[in-house]
């Protein structure tokens, strides 16, 4: 089967396990204290949320580099977002700002934020993004070597047609916020490694500010 055949029949990649993650990211602000947040924690929940509208109009529209444009400010914002609330967290341990049970809903708050939004990342960036993953006709490089690429031909697992989908991104986050390391998903390209260190030290910061708070009950 040529490419331009293969690019007829085959299906986009669904967007929805996306839109999910970014609006489970947007729910998870609003759980947050408001110091944690730059403003009010409504206002970067609607941010998310207006730059998600924006990104799907964009999509369904065929605005393809628009819509990459606003994806990498959508997820520009949950960053800083992020980042910011870690450093907010971090700075009030000493002051002993909130009780025990309010701080454990923050950190892991920001813990599943942590591994959604850099799951995006991984989703937007990886071999060119989704809309490029659709227009090949298999899926040979990137940024990450999945198992099923390396699988040998006649493999039911390794069919021609796979490509890593939103979950597959997922998946390595959460690993890389638990195991700390990609676990069965070498790393190839070193942007992917600063963001894996990014995300590894943000959920290490995570942890760390439980367990010194635990300490300090204790």
């Amino acid at each position: 089967m040529n490419h331009s055949t293969f690019r007829a029949t085959r299906s986009p990649e669904p967007r929805w396990p996306a839109v999910l993650a970014t609006l489970a990211t947007a729910g998870l602000y609003l759980a947050l204290p408001e110091y944690l947040t730059p403003g009010p924690n409504w206002m970067m929940a609607g941010l998310i949320v207006a730059a998600l509208a924006l990104s799907i109009a964009t999509y369904r529209a065929g605005r393809h580099d628009l819509n990459r444009a606003v994806g990498f400010l959508l997820l520009g914002i949950m960053t800083i977002g992020l980042v910011w609330a870690l450093g907010m967290l971090i700075a009030g341990l000493p002051v002993k700002r909130e009780s025990p049970i309010e701080l454990l809903r923050s950190a892991a708050s920001l813990w599943v934020s942590n591994v959604l939004v850099f799951a995006s990342w991984y989703w937007k960036l990886d071999a060119g993004g989704p809309r490029h993953r659709d227009l090949q006709a298999e899926h040979t490089e990137g940024a990450f070597l999945f198992p099923q690429m390396s699988l040998p031909a006649g493999s039911k697992l390794a069919s021609t047609a796979w490509k890593p989908g939103f979950i597959d991104y997922l998946f390595l986050a959460f690993n890389t916020s638990t195991a700390f390391s990609p676990t069965d998903v070498p790393v190839l390209s070193r942007w992917a490694k600063i963001l894996m260190m990014i995300q590894s030290s943000i959920s290490l910061g995570t942890l760390a500010i439980l367990a010194a708070r635990a300490i300090n009950i204790l």
